[in-house]
């Protein structure tokens, strides 16, 4: 029998103290998880951003509207293989003005060229051309709603009050996590068309695919060069800087999150460090009589190093074991579903589950220094005399 494997059975010695510090630290590494992976979830779409893709705004605010005419220059630039726009609509379900979901007009004819990841049936994108009120609408989105094609959908208007009535067209699925399934899409012409005159013909933003990915610096200023000369000028950027620039919006509760995931870890060290300092003060006379027998002052932090990495071994282990169901199964399928603008894609990823095990054993090892040093230092004699 190792030394180790004897250092793992003394866990065993006290058994409800082991079993709420396991359960303890394991609430800690849920937490933990939980934390990291909305990091994650909300990075998700900066990581998955598409290379080839540019979006133009207005310069002074992502709010600031900017005229259609905009559009015919872009698809002109070089390098520019394709253009669309779109615009924010912010429609609500009037029979539940709680549950949000992105609802945007586009234009018909490109946005699912310039957006190839998200897949429509081409029966389906055949129906909504041919259909002035039809939408297309995400599957997490139907699902949620309970709509089938054919339909009728009434949505209550924010940007543009009013009760709006649309025809489900189509769904649209997939190919990359980063997508938000749960959008309502429908025509940039039915929404002009219907709204008061002195709002017409302007649009949110546009988004360009381009040729050579590496030349989106030099596309993105030619496109602002160009309209730096107007009375609206613009601001391009690559798709992930776009959207980093949506999150920086968020940034202090980013920082928040980061600052509360560090102090979750120091709690952990905390339950953990007390627990092996308790261990260690009751057995202080068993490592006197082992130092006594021959045994030398390493093997005594061997056995109280081990004992801790076992503890934080199986509150890794625990710990990850209830995030799964509860983040992936729970969590996460709410939030894909209710928020999938914010958290398109929210699972545990594999960095985030290693990282926890992992400082989960780095924290019980830092923790059980300070004990292990102390217990090996003490000469025979006063370990033998020390008293719990």
């Amino acid at each position: 029998m190792s030394l180790l494997s004897v250092a793992a059975r003394n866990v065993l010695r006290n058994k409800f103290r082991t079993f709420l510090t396991v359960i303890g630290a394991a609430v800690a590494v849920l937490a933990f998880v939980l934390l990291r992976t909305v990091l994650t979830a909300w990075n998700v779409a900066a990581d998955y951003a598409a290379k080839d893709r540019i979006g133009t705004r207005h310069k002074v605010s992502f709010i600031l509207p900017l005229p259609k005419r905009y559009i015919d220059t872009m698809r002109e630039v070089p390098g520019v293989t394709e253009a669309s726009y779109m615009s924010w609509f912010g429609g609500k379900d009037p029979k539940d003005p709680n549950n949000f979901f992105a609802t945007m007009a586009v234009d018909s004819k490109t946005f699912f060229k310039v957006y190839d990841e998200m897949v429509v049936s081409p029966e389906d994108m055949e129906r909504w051309l041919g259909e002035r009120k039809g939408a297309i609408v995400g599957d997490v989105l139907a699902n949620k709603l309970g709509v089938k094609i054919g339909d009728t959908v009434m949505l209550e208007g924010t940007a543009f009050p009013g009760s709006w009535q649309f025809t489900v067209s189509g769904v649209y699925r997939a190919t990359r996590k980063s997508v938000d399934r749960s959008q309502f899409i429908f025509h940039w012409d039915y929404m002009n068309e219907s709204i008061p005159e002195r709002d017409r013909d302007q649009i949110g933003w546009m988004v360009a695919r381009i040729a050579d990915p590496s030349q989106s610096g030099a596309i993105s200023a030619a496109i602002d060069k160009i309209f730096d000369e107007k009375d609206i000028q613009t601001a391009t950027m690559s798709e992930r800087a776009m959207n980093l620039s949506f999150m920086a919006m968020m940034s202090a509760i980013l920082t928040a999150l980061n600052v509360v995931s560090v102090i979750i870890l120091a709690i952990m060290m905390m339950i953990l460090g007390n627990t092996i300092a308790m261990g260690v003060r009751e057995r202080t006379r068993e490592y006197g009589v082992l130092r006594a027998l021959g045994f030398e002052p390493k093997h005594v932090r061997l056995f109280i190093i081990g004992e801790a990495a076992t503890i934080g071994l199986l509150a890794g282990v625990v710990g990850l074991v209830i995030s799964y169901p509860i983040i992936e199964l729970g969590m996460g399928r709410f939030l894909e579903e209710n928020m999938g603008g914010m958290f398109p894609y929210f699972r545990i990823d594999l960095t985030t589950a290693v990282a926890a095990l992992g400082l989960a054993m780095a924290l019980s090892l830092i923790a059980s220094l300070i004990p292990a040093y102390r217990a090996s230092k003490l000469s025979v004699t006063d370990a033998l005399r020390r008293v719990a």
